[in-house]
């Protein structure tokens, strides 16, 4: 029986109230916090994002005077008092939070979250998950807060929630897998390759499913329909996604491309949604409703959507409202709530270490993440992970992964040998899924399993425990010919070893896990390099502006000096900026790897300036940024009022010494044209918006070369400036164009 959705207007919400003083008094001191908002982020672990705002304490007598202070609150008294944006409104992600069953929460309401605690801790899964469905995300989140480690996997570990497309997930004693074969250029061979390795090692049971590098409708229809053929050929029983924008997936849909589960990632603000991932409760609702007519599993899958969320990208755009990251997390799960989806995953510790320092905010976010979301009424996947500039690494993870699992997560990532070669982070890996099943006795799932024990990936002993069988981890059996597997490996970067004579038991051998571990070292090196200023400017005559982040560290923990401009410097190096009026300005900045410019700038700037310019387009004088951010490109168009703005800036160094030199480009259309304007703002919805973006990515040796890069981005800025568009607006336009 597929949801029916409740019209936003038909949602109650109370009238918000002006905010309180909440105090407490202990040790002959009085401890004061002023508004909702401030108490839970006083009453969370310190994690570095929540430091960065302005919400954290700094010490341990005021967190957990907050915490008695909570613990005395019942739900009732945050019922009445729903969380506002910035203007004192109640978004649409905090409307759809009140979609509970009321008739639940009357009989809860009196009850302090203390009782509400003590009561889930003592009762059996089925009574937590009728609790669950009383709650908003803020009762969910202050209810994280208080509880410690063991408690967080305790209630967790009783809930079971179980979603069918065409099989399967959240069974009790399964440990399902998203594979992820991600390649860099979305080479289809790739991505094949990738494949191949992660079914061979009992992979894919939840989805496979892809993150495009490029978002258009011609890639990924092209991507799902060669998924769609390595699951007929293959026959294994599982589903398929491009993880591409909902836009995009549904416009796809509309072509015939077989769409069978719709992704979408989710922030935990209207604002957050609307500006950076460009959605509203109005789409989500749309793409739901379309996938219950159209999708390709029609009548076979009860649940067909899949949301991502992770603590911290509310925060890390400066649209967080003032709330702190576990709460707009729980928000993100009472959208999710709303259109009962097949999977959802967790990825904090994707950001940075803005948002989380080191393993233990990250594991701790975890822990809190996978008890809201399951308390909340989500099947729950889970993914640590982390990335080479912040403070995380792989023990880490593994330990979040050893309790979680303990905590009864649906799923984990395989993306093989923890490395995504697109992304440029580091997540779990089939050898990990298959370490964690044997660890804690459990299995794929019921509707996966009989496929892969017939193909010899798995076997059963004379008691029936399941084994790996003898074609664990031998991808050869997927391939046509003898010589199949190799081509697929010689276009398939980071992959060190992938034979039965490279896995020891269900891990990695250790030959392969030392060349695995060694590049990363050489990847958080490059995290730490400089420009090199005088070699940049014998390449082009660069003009050099100042952000507010003036030193490397700033600039790593602080990603917003990173996207403001600095004036009133005395620096006689630096140019200030006026309006200049040109169709192109091309900035350069080292992000996070200077290496990325190094190694790419000498071959990519020739082609693009001489492209450019046989284009006929207007340029102004170069400009280098040393610590800038992707947002740095807004306030350059402003200040300068250029049409476009070319931003070649180093991505966070990959899983290889290689993919540490890889540059992006990120293309500003700057709306100037008050026409643009407004058609773009009826097509995102944002009546405010100023700029759209597109982004060529994984520019170097392994991805895409400098030179080709080049020719690439001058064709795309040509197509932004005779569309007045960019982003998935400009797609759309092309689209309809042929």
């Amino acid at each position: 029986m597929k949801k029916k959705l409740t019209p936003l207007l038909e949602i109650h919400v109370p009238k918000p109230k002006e905010d309180e003083c909440y105090s407490f008094n202990f040790n002959d001191h009085a401890y004061r916090f002023h508004g909702l908002k401030k108490l839970l982020g006083a009453a969370d672990i310190s994690k570095s994002g929540d430091r960065n705002s302005g919400l954290a304490v700094a010490s341990e007598v005021e967190r957990e005077a907050a915490r008695a202070i909570l613990s005395s609150l019942t739900l009732q008294h945050l019922y009445d008092r729903p969380l506002t944006d910035d203007a004192g409104m109640v978004d649409s992600v905090m409307r759809v939070n009140y979609a509970v069953d009321f008739d639940a929460f009357c009989g809860i309401a009196a009850l302090s979250l203390s009782e509400v605690k003590d009561h889930i801790l003592r009762s059996n899964g089925a009574e937590v998950k009728r609790i669950g469905t009383a709650l908003t995300g803020v009762m969910a989140a202050a209810l994280a807060k208080i509880m410690d480690v063991h408690e967080l996997i305790f209630v967790a570990r009783k809930i079971e929630h179980i979603t069918k497309a065409r099989t399967r997930l959240g069974l009790r004693k399964t440990l399902a897998s998203r594979l992820q074969p991600n390649h860099p250029t979305d080479d289809l061979r790739g991505i094949t390759c990738l494949t191949y390795l992660g079914l061979s090692v009992g992979s894919g049971d939840a989805l496979i499913g892809v993150n495009p590098s490029i978002d258009s409708v011609e890639n990924i229809s092209a991507i799902l329909i060669h998924l769609d053929k390595i699951r007929r050929q293959t026959k294994v029983p599982t589903q398929i996604c491009v993880l591409g924008h909902l836009k995009t997936q549904m416009a796809c849909l509309e072509r015939g491309a077989p769409v069978e589960i719709m992704f979408q990632s989710l922030a935990g603000t209207e604002h957050t949604n609307l500006t950076e991932f460009d959605i509203s409760v109005d789409l989500l609702d749309q793409a739901y409703l379309t996938m219950q007519k159209k999708g390709a599993l029609g009548t076979e899958a009860r649940q067909f959507m899949y949301f991502e969320t992770g603590q911290g990208s509310e925060f890390s755009y400066g649209k967080h409202n003032g709330i702190d990251m576990a709460t707009t997390e729980a928000l993100c799960y009472g959208l999710a709530r709303r259109y009962d989806p097949f999977m959802v995953n967790n990825v904090t510790g994707f950001i940075g270490p803005e948002t989380h320092l080191d393993s233990f905010e990250m594991i701790a976010a975890n822990l809190q993440d996978h008890f809201m979301g399951k308390l909340l009424g989500l099947p729950m996947g889970m993914a640590p992970c982390y990335t080479l500039h912040s403070k995380i690494g792989l023990e880490g993870q593994q330990m979040a992964t050893e309790m979680l699992t303990a905590a009864g997560a649906n799923f984990y990532m395989d993306v093989c040998l923890n490395t995504d070669r697109m992304l440029a982070y580091f997540d779990t890996s089939g050898h990990d899924i298959q370490t964690l099943r044997e660890i804690h006795d459990k299995e794929p799932g019921p509707d996966y399993l009989p496929w892969a024990l017939e193909r010899g990936i798995f076997d059963r002993d004379s008691e029936g425990h399941l084994l790996r069988g003898a074609n664990w981890g031998n991808p050869r059996i997927f391939c046509q010919t003898s010589g199949e597997m190799e081509e697929l490996l010689r276009v398939t970067p980071s992959v060190p070893g992938f034979m039965p004579k490279d896995h020891t038991g269900p891990r990695p051998t250790n030959a392969v896990s030392r060349e695995i571990r060694l590049h990363q070292a050489v990847g958080r090196e490059a995290i730490k390099s400089e420009l090199d200023i005088p070699h940049l400017n014998r390449v082009a005559d660069f003009r050099l502006i100042r952000t507010k982040a003036d030193n490397k560290n700033s600039h790593l923990s602080h990603p917003e000096l990173g996207a403001e401009l600095q004036f009133g410097f005395n620096d006689e190096a630096t140019t200030p900026l006026r309006a200049e009026n040109t169709d192109v300005q091309i900035v350069v900045s080292d992000g996070l790897s200077a290496e990325a410019v190094h190694h790419n700038i000498d071959d990519l700037f020739p082609v693009l300036l001489s492209g450019l310019k046989a284009k006929g387009f207007n340029l102004g004088r170069h400009i280098l940024a040393p610590y800038g951010r992707v947002k740095l490109a807004e306030p350059i168009a402003r200040a300068l009022q250029a049409r476009c703005v070319i931003l070649l800036i180093g991505e966070r160094p990959g899983g290889s010494a290689l993919a540490s030199r890889s540059l992006s480009a990120y293309l500003l259309y700057h709306l100037i044209d008050p026409a643009a304007q407004r058609k773009a703002a009826v097509f995102s919805g944002n009546e405010h918006i100023q700029f759209e973006y597109s982004v060529l990515a994984n520019i170097y040796e392994a991805g895409i070369p400098a030179v080709e890069a080049g020719s690439v981005i001058v064709e795309k800025v040509e197509q932004m400036i005779r569309f007045c568009a960019a982003g998935n607006r400009l797609e759309a336009l092309i689209g309809n164009e042929t």
